[in-house]
């Protein structure tokens, strides 16, 4: 979006003080209507998990976890990888319109022995919400953050996220929540993600470009923007630059990039009873490009993917004269996950419950005020780590009692 519009009506900076003086940030959307989009979340993984485990506790797909990090999701066992701790993940999810403001309400938390609402926060989910947002979406009453939560009990876990029209200057872009971890600034974060200060700046309306760790911010990700009918399952479905999704039950991948910000779409390895993705009057399948060189330039005719419309893929042909004819289409090269572990791993997760409907009713959630939109952690670098290091180790202890 332009930034004047950015600005004006988009971002708020939120600003919550807590313990130890310091004080963490966020971005926020206002929103009043019912509509959804496409967001990612950076979560950085507290233990050695496989990959299924993280799909989990997001209530995401496994493969589609991979396939928006651009890792293998079609090699056998994908889902059982161990991924090491530390590593920063892209969260796919939907960032509805809940209280007001831009958030992710789907995330399911079933509460394990020696849980509080601070190491589920901190530890757990990384940063990516605070022990205060949980326990006003959960319409819990006010008590000690380090206190033990009934095992097996059901926690809605908001995030932070931003639509911002799902543009950014007036490109197709997506946006990632992004925990500030010690050591970035403002300028390795736009570096990392392929933007600029002056964006990342405006997008976050940052007086001055300094961050601290456990500030979230809105990154903007150059994206790849479907054309789909509105009436299409997958209506507005965008994908990230050099990344892909998976659609239509698995049965379609699409790619965004390197070479441009079309979106590619072709069939999946991973789908059981996908329908026909073959183009009308067509000999085509989807993926398929044709050529023929002429006099006049090269005739090219393509079959491409057109949405989910009642349960079935449908398809576009398409056909025109081009100057020359185009080399074969490059799509993201996928890679393998990595193995080596970034800090020592603690605890592993179990499963969380099945995803609720993004956008829905949100347990004795009402309005909490400013601050409570705030959804990072906010102690000082060094005060944060050691606070999070206690929780582990009082976790770790009591397991072992």
């Amino acid at each position: 979006m332009s930034r004047p519009a950015a600005a004006a009506a988009a971002a708020l900076l939120v600003i919550l003080a807590a313990a130890g003086g310091a004080a963490a940030k966020t971005t926020i959307e206002p929103c009043s209507s019912a509509d959804s989009c496409a967001a990612l979340l950076g979560y950085s993984l507290y233990a050695d998990m496989k990959v299924s485990e993280v799909a989990a506790l997001f209530g995401a797909d496994p493969a589609a976890l991979l396939a928006a990090n651009a890792l293998d999701f079609a090699s056998p066992g994908a889902a059982n990888r161990i991924l090491p701790a530390g590593l920063l993940l892209r969260v796919p999810t939907r960032c509805a319109c809940a209280d007001g403001v831009r958030k992710s309400v789907s995330v399911r938390y079933a509460a394990r022995p020696a849980d509080t609402l601070a190491t589920v926060a901190d530890v757990v989910f990384a940063g990516l919400a605070s022990a205060d947002q949980i326990r006003s979406a959960n319409g819990l009453a006010e008590a000690d953050p380090d206190a033990l939560l009934d095992a097996g009990q059901i926690l809605v876990v908001p995030f932070p996220c931003v639509c911002l029209n799902s543009t950014d200057n007036n490109l197709p872009a997506v946006y990632l929540s992004y925990v500030v971890r010690v050591g970035d600034t403002v300028q390795s974060i736009a570096a990392s993600h392929a933007t600029t200060v002056t964006d990342l700046s405006n997008v976050n309306a940052m007086g001055s470009p300094v961050v601290a760790p456990g500030d979230i911010l809105a990154v903007p990700l150059s994206a790849c923007a479907s054309t789909f009918p509105n009436f299409a399952s997958d209506y507005g479905l965008l994908v990230a630059n050099g990344t892909y999704a998976l659609t239509a039950g698995n049965c379609v991948e699409c790619s965004c990039g390197p070479g441009d910000l079309n979106l590619y779409c072709t069939p999946a390895s991973l789908g059981t009873s996908c329908s026909s993705m073959q183009c009308s009057s067509s000999s085509l399948m989807l993926g398929n490009v044709t050529t023929q060189p002429t006099s006049g330039g090269c005739g090219v005719s393509s079959c491409s993917y057109a949405g989910l419309v009642n349960g079935s893929i449908t398809t576009s042909l398409s056909s025109g004269l081009q100057p020359t004819c185009p080399g074969p289409h490059q799509v993201p090269p996928l890679m393998e996950p990595s193995t080596a572990a970034i800090h020592d791993s603690y605890l592993a997760p179990s499963p969380s419950p099945g995803p609720g409907e993004a956008g829905g009713d949100v347990p004795g959630s009402s309005d909490p005020g400013a601050s409570s939109h705030s959804l990072a952690g906010s102690l000082s670098p060094s005060v944060h780590q050691l606070h999070q290091m206690i929780l582990i180790l009082s976790l770790v202890f009591y397991l072992h009692m």
